[in-house]
């Protein structure tokens, strides 16, 4: 049997190995014919040859990621370990910078790979489809650039819609003032919002429309300028909708579209206007499109295990 000697001399062993060793386990379900032993600073593993060089080379990747970026969880070592090359998980240094400081000191930065390329590609292009499930962090993501973007005065205004399919988009029947029938459908949006400015100050941008929220029946007949505009839940726009949102672009305008092709409420029969925007649109320059998926999930565990679990039955009934 042969035998691979790691030492970690630059790095803290304990926040490597994670809390109870929880990494050096996360290394064992995926090389299960390997002997993997840490204790110090020091990592022994026995096992064949060819499988010990895997070993090796996916473990100088993570050493590498954690020297860089000074921490690991799940989320990276599953992407590291099934990444066929380094360009897979891995992004310009840019893409990883700090966004913004939120509430409390909070530093929002991109937390994936494929949130470092949303990011990246955000900064090299006007329009930009967020793809992928929930929990991957496209709207919060979005929503943090929105802000950084705000703050370092490259725009005016942030507006950020969703179509309100479950109200039919008339919101007729819900009671209450405008922002109240809005609210539910919003909230996401508050939310991630209320995560990066200051709940006074938050109160203030809306109040005075450097920040509006609405729904996309309000988009008729605007041209959007000197905005960051984040249009939310896409996938349940309809072909007439996604037209008119996508032509009111205007001078100095950044436009972010995120959805999942996967939760689509519309009715049946109903082309979903996000699908066919990205059928339509997907050669055209100046137009990014990033694809997240189950690895980029940052909610609990189960969330990832939830997603997985219905992927395989989508699958087989498809």
């Amino acid at each position: 049997m042969n035998e691979l000697i790691i030492e970690l001399t630059e790095i803290n062993p304990r926040e490597f190995f994670g809390l109870q060793n929880s990494n050096i386990q996360l290394l064992k379900k995926y090389f299960p014919k390997l002997k993997i032993v840490a204790r110090g600073s020091k990592m022994k593993v026995y096992g064949d040859e060819d499988m010990l060089e895997e070993f090796d080379m996916r473990l100088n990747m993570l050493l590498e990621h954690f020297g860089k970026y000074n921490k690991l969880d799940e989320n990276v070592i599953e992407r590291v370990l099934t990444s066929e090359s380094k360009s897979d998980y891995e992004t310009s240094e840019g893409s990883g910078e700090i966004l913004l400081h939120g509430v409390g000191g909070r530093l929002i930065k991109a937390q994936t790979a494929n949130q470092r390329k949303l990011v990246e590609c955000s900064y090299k292009n006007d329009m930009v489809f967020a793809i992928g499930p929930a929990g991957t962090g496209k709207t919060y993501t979005g929503v943090a650039l929105a802000v950084k973007a705000l703050k370092e005065k490259q725009v005016r205004r942030i507006i950020l819609t969703r179509p309100a399919v479950e109200a039919g988009e008339n919101l007729g029947f819900l009671p209450g003032d405008l922002k109240e029938k809005l609210d539910p459908y919003m909230q996401p949006l508050y939310d991630a919002l209320r995560d990066m400015i200051p709940s006074e100050k938050l109160d203030s941008f809306i109040e005075k429309g450097v920040i509006q929220i609405a729904p996309m029946a309000f988009m008729r007949g605007r041209t959007l300028d000197n905005a960051f505009v984040i249009l939310d839940e896409a996938q349940n726009t309809t072909h007439a909708q996604m037209k008119m949102f996508l032509t009111r672009m205007g001078k100095n305008a950044k436009f972010i579209i995120t959805g999942d092709p996967g939760q689509i409420d519309l009715p049946r029969r109903v082309t979903s206007g996000l699908k066919e925007a990205l059928l339509v649109l997907k050669n055209i320059p100046g137009i990014g499109i990033i694809h997240l998926d189950d690895k980029d999930v940052i909610r609990h565990k189960l969330v990832k295990k939830v997603i997985a679990a219905y992927k395989e039955i989508e699958n087989r009934n498809g």
